[in-house]
């Protein structure tokens, strides 16, 4: 394996850089994106989403760029796709106020999340100025909002060729007696769709465990050759159910899933988020820490089943190691995008080169 570091905490004015997404361009151009955290390393506070360019397939990256600001408030959760029919990359993110943490929005105490598109016809180059999308994407019951992070699904096959499909996550006002909104059963999954290249978006399935155990949050997702969409995501479980991810099929392009999120036991991973990744000949990818109670041991998994079960495949990395993001670079690479560092898995986002032929 071969790798590069995109992002370094303490560079560029950025105290640290997290929240990784990977993207292939049509032309051949690989973008990693991340927050840049400007005063610590807090969810919350003056955070952008920055970008940096490679077109040696992550050898070296060019200069880094803004792409999306909105002044002391915080801009985050970068999830990116390519419109198929103008070869536009998409970019979806959102916002809150620089001071208003999360627990602040559950409970209602600060404005819920807002959230907003891009694009670029240049493979990165430029961009759009970020427009609000709140009406077509978040209904008013939803407070906490999070796109991704990582990457959006454009279809391929089927009546829903060519739409885009964002794996999302919410909160929701409490309905329980002394419940502030904080509690892990006001979490819940859903897509976001778009049927013109994201310039218009709406809401697909939503999703939240009826037995209150099982608590969706920061998803991902990829088509599988069936044509059906495989959704996993990170849950918040309780202690009667096992593991902390689950996973959920669509048939219908995003619009519902066939069932409810259910835990998935075969990836053992902490409490973090993580992503999937379809490669050639029909096998699905994850990637994600491989220390069962920590974030730890950046590692591969891979499944032949369409995601039923999984099986570790590949240790990248000893080190601490956190969230993460993949794409396909070449047709024998796989490029994951990692934060990792020697004493925390965020001091930095590291890039690595990994040949499918490692993953057999």
């Amino acid at each position: 394996m071969s790798g590069s570091i995109p992002f370094t905490g303490g560079t560029d004015g950025y105290h640290t850089y997290r929240i990784p997404a990977l993207l292939l361009t049509p032309g051949g151009t690989l973008l990693a994106f991340a927050e840049g955290r400007r005063t610590s390393g807090a969810d919350s506070g003056d955070i952008d989403v920055v970008a940096r360019r490679s077109t040696d397939g992550g050898a070296t990256w060019d200069d880094q760029r803004v792409v999306t600001a909105h002044g002391a408030d915080t801009a985050g959760n970068p999830c990116v796709a390519v419109d198929p029919v103008s070869g536009d990359v998409v970019l979806l993110t959102c916002r809150n106020g620089g001071d208003d943490s999360a627990a602040d929005i559950r409970t209602g105490r600060a404005p819920a999340r807002r959230v907003y598109v891009q694009r670029s016809a240049d493979d990165g180059g430029t961009w759009t100025a970020a427009a609000e999308i709140s009406a077509q994407a978040r209904p008013s019951w939803m407070r906490w909002y999070a796109t991704g992070p990582g990457a959006a699904v454009a279809l391929t096959a089927g009546p829903h060729a060519g739409r885009l499909v964002a794996p999302c996550n919410h909160s929701r006002g409490p309905s329980g007696s002394g419940d502030d909104g904080t509690e892990g059963r006001y979490a819940g999954g859903h897509s976001l769709l778009s049927d013109d290249g994201g310039r218009s978006w709406r809401l697909g399935f939503t999703s939240s465990n009826p037995n209150n155990a099982l608590n969706e949050d920061e998803a991902t997702a990829c088509e599988l050759p069936d044509g059906r969409l495989y959704f996993n995501c990170r849950a918040d479980s309780s202690d009667t159910l096992p593991g902390n991810r689950a996973d959920a099929y669509s048939a219908d392009g995003g619009e519902t899933l066939e069932t409810a999120y259910r835990p998935q036991a075969t990836l053992a991973t902490p409490v973090v988020q993580g992503q999937v990744l379809a490669l050639p000949g029909g096998r699905l990818l994850y990637s994600g820490p491989t220390a069962p109670d920590a974030r730890a041991a950046m590692g591969l998994w891979t499944s032949r089943d369409a995601g039923a079960t999984w099986d570790p495949r590949l240790r990248v990395s000893g080190l601490p190691a956190a969230y993460s993001a993949t794409a396909l670079v070449d047709a024998d690479t796989v490029g994951l995008l990692y934060e990792t560092g020697d004493w925390s898995p965020y001091a930095r986002i590291e890039f690595v080169r990994v040949p499918l032929a490692d993953l057999a």
